[in-house]
């Protein structure tokens, strides 16, 4: 029986109503925390398999995710697969690989990300497998809030739930037109 996500981020309380910036930079109504969701490993190991199972065929070596959102989710992914974990995390505003990491030249790895919104994190973790001489083979997520299929095509891409929240250019945002206070949960804004 697949794994019932839309259920899972009712009963952790991850989907959050009221005025958030996302990390894309846009606002929203609506927020995934998915910390809450992959909170208790027996839901975040739950979450890796069934998204591994739908990446076993893309030939991977190795799993990266961007912190922080995807180090959790990447760790379980790859556990299910039985890979090595990375992950790239921000150092002076720039994507980076740090810690030791590293990726073979021309090595296949998957991009792991809890949610897809406009990709911008995941796609600054493409460029930095590729600058290491990587090779991307896919990208994965838990949840896809882009509107899009796959937002990465024509690269492959997986994921376990598409989510159609509304968002908006901050220049346009009833909520802040409407003085609604800002909260900014992710990890690339502070709160407003």
């Amino acid at each position: 029986m697949a794994l019932d996500v839309a259920a899972l981020l009712r009963e952790t309380g991850a989907l959050l109503t009221g005025h958030f910036r996302l990390s894309s930079g846009l606002h929203s109504p609506s927020y995934v925390q998915c910390a809450l969701l992959l909170e208790n490993p027996r839901n975040a190991r739950a979450i890796g398999q069934e998204l591994g199972g739908k990446l076993r065929g893309f030939g991977a070596k190795r799993i990266v995710a961007p912190a922080l959102g995807g180090v959790i989710i990447g760790y379980t992914v790859a556990e299910a697969l039985g890979l090595p974990s990375i992950f790239t995390e921000r150092k002076e505003g720039r994507m980076t690989l740090r810690r030791g990491f590293s990726i073979a030249a021309d090595e296949r790895v998957i991009i792991v990300e809890d949610v897809v919104t406009t990709g911008k994190s995941t796609r600054e973790t493409a460029d930095v497998v590729q600058k290491h001489g990587g090779a991307v083979a896919g990208f994965a997520s838990i949840l896809n809030r882009s509107g899009k299929a796959n937002p990465f095509a024509p690269a492959l891409y997986q994921s376990l739930l598409d989510l159609d929240l509304e968002t908006y250019d901050e220049a346009g945002c009833p909520l802040c037109n409407a003085g609604v206070p800002l909260d900014a949960p992710g990890s690339r804004f502070t709160k407003a």
